[in-house]
This record gives structure tokens, C-alpha cells and sequence, in this order.
């Protein structure tokens, strides 16, 4: 699909990214700040706030038209042709645990398909943008390692906590056993780490529009491939994630979809 303006909107995603990181950067150097819980227990501070407040007041400015939507204030005109995904901070736990493994996603959706994403990851000076046919890293073109084996992959995901027992969990032990190594290096930069070609893998048996939609562009633009959990391409409404090199995908799907063993070993005597 061609996107008009294609060229404009990267440039403007990447003024959104730098003026976010900037905000955030602000508190991540500061003494304190405010953290609050949400109704779900997960952990929001003044940065999230003020970063989504601050994108989506240059969108306005820049494009009234556009819809917007976001995880900290909602959505507005949702069903415009043009349609901004935010989430300020992704990883907020790791945000207010002073570990750089966060995240800014900004996502475009143009008639509803996936357009632009990008990560930005401002304590490490780390901006990746992609198109789903490019992608770059602070300007430079970057590309998934073309990764075949699993015993010589890295899989990242970004809490087994999130992985239910009867279900995901089985197919990250499975999927774990079969590959180099296994780290819980995850959020928005484990995708990061994929697209710049410095992992293999990374699993999320659950996402949220503004967790998956921005990531799209970015793991397709630098040559991988991203599914949900039943191997259905990425799009408006998929709520897991198998982001890798195109020759990991069907091996990786099989091992995920299997069942669990539930024959239990009988002992003699």
C-alpha cells in the first residue's frame, strides 16, 4: 500500500520520539518522581503522562485530522485515515528500576494497517524507524541476522510472569530448551534487539494495540517476520507476538502451538 506523505510522517515520527525522550530523560536524571499504580497493579509516573500529553499536543498541531490512539489518555477520531499509536513509556517497570531496557513506540496506522513504528530508547541514543519495507537505527539502514538454527538463536521475552501455565508457558519451555540462549531482556527493546540484528527472538503471548502496532513496521521493515501465536500475520487487533529472522518462524510456530506432555511417569515399588 503507498502511504502519501510517506517520507513527511517519518520525519515528524521522529520529531515525537526526540521530543518524548528529551521530557523522559528529565525524569529518568531526576532525584524522584511521582509513581502511581493503576487499577491493574502496573506501575505509571509523571514521565508516561507527560510524554503522551506532549505527543499528542504535536500531532494536533501538526495534523488535526489524525486520529490518536494511546494507553495513558485514550483515543480520539480513531477512524481516521490517519491514525497515531502511543505509548509513552513501554516498561515502565524497568523505567522506575533505573534499567535502560524501556521504550518509547510510536505507531501510524494509514486506513488501518500498520505504517510506520518506532522505537526509541533515549538513555541508550537509540531510534529505530521503520516502514515495513526499511528500517533504521538513528538514520543508518539496519537488518535482522539471517539466523536459521535454533540451537544458535537468542530468544528474548519480556517477563515469564506473563505467560499462563496451561497455555504459553509450555510453548516458551519448549521453545527455550531448543535455542542458545534464553534472556528476559524484552518490552519494546527486545524488538529493538531483533530488528538491529542482535537477537533472534522475541515472544509476547500478550499485547495491547500500542504495544504491538508501532513494533509492526519495524520487525517487517528490517526483514523479519512478526505473527501471533497461531503464526496470523501482525495487524490491527493481534493481541501475541513472534517477532524473528524468516527462517526461524515455522520451526519456532510449530514448538509454541505444541501440547504439553500430560502423561505422568509411573515408579515401580
Amino acid at each position: 500500500m503507498d502511504i502519501p506523505n510517506l517520507e513527511e510522517l517519518k520525519a515528524f515520527t521522529k520529531e515525537l520520539a526526540e521530543a518524548s525522550g528529551e521530557l523522559i530523560m528529565r525524569y529518568w536524571n531526576a532525584d524522584s518522581y511521582e509513581i502511581e499504580r493503576k487499577a491493574d497493579t502496573t506501575p505509571v509516573t509523571e514521565a508516561d503522562h507527560e510524554a503522551e500529553c506532549l505527543m499528542r499536543a504535536m500531532i494536533k498541531e501538526r495534523y488535526p485530522e489524525h486520529g490518536i490512539i494511546a494507553e495513558e489518555f485514550g483515543n480520539e477520531n480513531e477512524d481516521a485515515d490517519f491514525v497515531w499509536v502511543l505509548d509513552p513509556i513501554d516498561g515502565t517497570k524497568s523505567f522506575v528500576g533505573h534499567v535502560p531496557l524501556f521504550g518509547t513506540l510510536i505507531g501510524m496506522l494509514y486506513k488501518n494497517e500498520p505504517a510506520i513504528g518506532c522505537i526509541n530508547q533515549p538513555v541508550l541514543g537509540e531510534l529505530v524507524i521503520g516502514d515495513n519495507k526499511t528500517c533504521t537505527l538513528n538514520g543508518e539502514p539496519i537488518k535482522i541476522r539471517p539466523c536459521e538454527k535454533l540451537k544458535e538463536a537468542l530468544l528474548l521475552t519480556t517477563d515469564p510472569i506473563y505467560f499462563t501455565p496451561e497455555r504459553e508457558l509450555h510453548g516458551l519451555a519448549a521453545l527455550s530448551q531448543k535455542v542458545y540462549l534464553n534472556r528476559a531482556w524484552g518490552d519494546c527493546y527486545g524488538y529493538l534487539l531483533v530488528a538491529s540484528g542482535k537477537a533472534d527472538f522475541m515472544l509476547d503471548p500478550e499485547m495491547a494495540p500500542w504495544d504491538i502496532l508501532p513494533v509492526i513496521p519495524v520487525i517487517r521493515g528490517a526483514g523479519g517476520v512478526i505473527t501471533d501465536w497461531q503464526g496470523n500475520p501482525a495487524t490491527v487487533g493481534t493481541t501475541s507476538a513472534l517477532a524473528c529472522a524468516p527462517g526461524l518462524h515455522a520451526e519456532a510456530l510449530e514448538i509454541l502451538k505444541s501440547k504439553p506432555n500430560r502423561h505422568a511417569h509411573n515408579r515401580d515399588g
